[in-house]
């Protein structure tokens, strides 16, 4: 069985994906005129204004909710493996990555707005699945994206981050002496399974008392949460690169001769790098994946536009600033491991060191002793933790979708229970096969989401110019789908 979705994820994230990703990046980035660097200023200036109603979350509400599902171990474990793989110079693709992603998410989290709907109690639903039917009348299409959904964010995803949480609290125990020891057994298990069961457990009845809430509690939790640990976590990078000041110059120009071939040590990896960097770019921005548009739809906006604009700036944090903070731990301090696929070590500061969020832990273990295991450790809870709730949240909204914009108490706590038990079952399971589950259910959603959003781009584009048309003329742009030729955006059409 593990072999047989060894190979289905590598049949998926064939070079067809990684072309199809960034071909879209640049193509959007084309039509939008490169909105991503001509509307920096409105896109920051929109990220802290908004306000919430009694059927949608605010901007920022909406931006945090977003980004707990963007920022999860792929920022840390993700960046590092990308490394271990493709070499320095995949952190500069995963910049390429970040940049073109962020005109993809704005296509993507604008249409989500334009087409999103209200459910059975009032709330806002909205995502691929409700664009593609509605904008693209393909109702199979719909169902195959909400079911992919479903399987990904609500079964294989959460074992990822689940499993991350334990390793990092095993690495923790294992180099301290706050923990029991792990060897020998604890109530007639093996010591080391029975401590991350209880991680488990734990981490599942904490999501229980958050997730039983609904997206108002989820909503609220991110909104407190993610900006303190994304700048938690920066500000422990800013200290490691400061201490280690005098490699910086060294470290971008590995980066940069890497990132082209042109590195000694690492030019033979150039396909790699590209490689691992758009494929662990795209798992921890999400750009394109489909993901980032189901909390973009819960927001309460004036213009579809204005959350499209938000979503775009939430790329550039996640990837240039919270993505980078990991590099430049990582390599600021040459704790690091590269190897060719046959194995072959290119750089080994790490002998027996698995690509993860232990080469973090050994970059600030290296320059502030007794710090890197514990921290990490924190980091790791609270960006994977996050995530966790975003990805119930929408597997409920794809639940919804299939109900006929209907919450369903029955399917929406057999859903809950499903992906606390997933997520318990996760920390147990070994770390390759959780990867693998996760990048599979990563894939296929960017495989359909991708394809959708080329096909169905002209109403992102055209709330785009009446956007930046309203705003020349001194207006607070408000939405009208008739005077645009947008059809089906029956919510806007009802005047909310």
């Amino acid at each position: 069985m593990e072999a047989f979705f060894v190979w289905l994820n590598s049949i998926i994230w064939s070079q067809a994906l990684i072309v199809l990703c960034l071909g879209a990046g640049l193509w959007f980035s084309l039509r939008t005129r490169f909105m991503q660097v001509r509307g920096f200023v409105e896109m920051t200036r929109l990220t802290f204004s908004g306000q919430k109603s009694d059927a949608g979350v605010s901007s920022f509400q909406a931006l945090a909710l977003s980004m707990s599902g963007r920022i999860g171990i792929g920022n840390i474990a993700g960046v590092a493996t990308a490394i271990a793989f493709g070499g320095p110079g995949a952190v500069f693709w995963m910049w390429v990555m970040g940049f073109l992603g962020a005109s993809t998410s704005y296509i993507e989290c604008t249409l989500a707005q334009i087409y999103k709907e209200k459910d059975n109690q009032g709330r806002y639903r909205g995502g691929p699945a409700y664009y593609i039917e509605k904008g693209l009348g393909l109702k199979w299409y719909a169902w195959a994206f909400a079911l992919s959904t479903i399987v990904a964010t609500g079964f294989l995803m959460p074992g990822v981050q689940a499993n991350a949480i334990a390793d990092s609290a095993s690495n923790f125990c294992n180099s301290t002496s706050v923990c029991p020891s792990l060897d020998g057994q604890w109530l007639g298990l093996e010591a080391a399974f029975a401590f991350k069961l209880a991680i488990g457990i734990a981490v599942g009845l904490l999501l229980a008392a958050i997730i039983f809430g609904g997206i108002k509690r989820i909503a609220a939790i991110a909104e407190f949460v993610v900006p303190f640990m994304a700048i938690g976590y920066i500000l422990m990078a800013v200290v490691v690169m400061s201490l280690n000041a005098s490699f910086l110059p060294t470290m971008f120009r590995i980066i940069f001769e890497s990132a082209f071939g042109l590195h000694a040590g690492f030019g033979a990896m150039l396909g790699l790098a590209i490689e691992w960097g758009v494929k662990r770019g795209i798992y921890a921005n999400e750009a394109g994946q489909g993901t980032g548009p189901h909390a973009a739809a819960a927001a309460e906006v004036s213009h579809p536009a204005k959350q499209g604009y938000v979503q775009a700036w939430a790329i550039y944090f996640d990837t240039m600033l919270v993505c980078t903070a990991t590099a430049f731990l990582v390599l600021s301090t040459g704790m690091y491991n590269v190897s060719l696929p046959d194995g072959t070590m290119v750089h080994q500061a790490l002998p027996g060191v698995a690509a993860g969020s232990g080469f973090a832990q050994a970059g600030i273990e290296s320059v502030l002793p007794g710090w890197g295991a514990g921290f990490v450790a924190v980091a790791l809870f609270f960006f994977a933790f996050t995530t966790i709730m975003a990805y119930y949240y929408m597997a409920e909204t794809n639940l919804t979708y299939i109900n006929g914009h209907k919450v369903r108490p029955v399917a929406t706590l057999v859903l809950r229970l499903g992906i606390i038990a997933m997520t318990v079952f996760g920390t147990v399971r070994t770390a390759e096969m959780a990867w693998t589950l996760g990048d599979i259910g990563v894939g296929l959603m960017a495989w359909l989401n991708i394809i959708a959003i080329l096909l169905l781009q002209k109403p992102a584009l055209l709330a785009l110019r009446d956007y930046e048309t309203q705003k020349k003329q001194g207006l607070d742009p408000v939405f009208d789908p008739d005077k645009l030729g947008i059809r089906n955006a029956g919510f806007w059409r009802k005047g909310g």
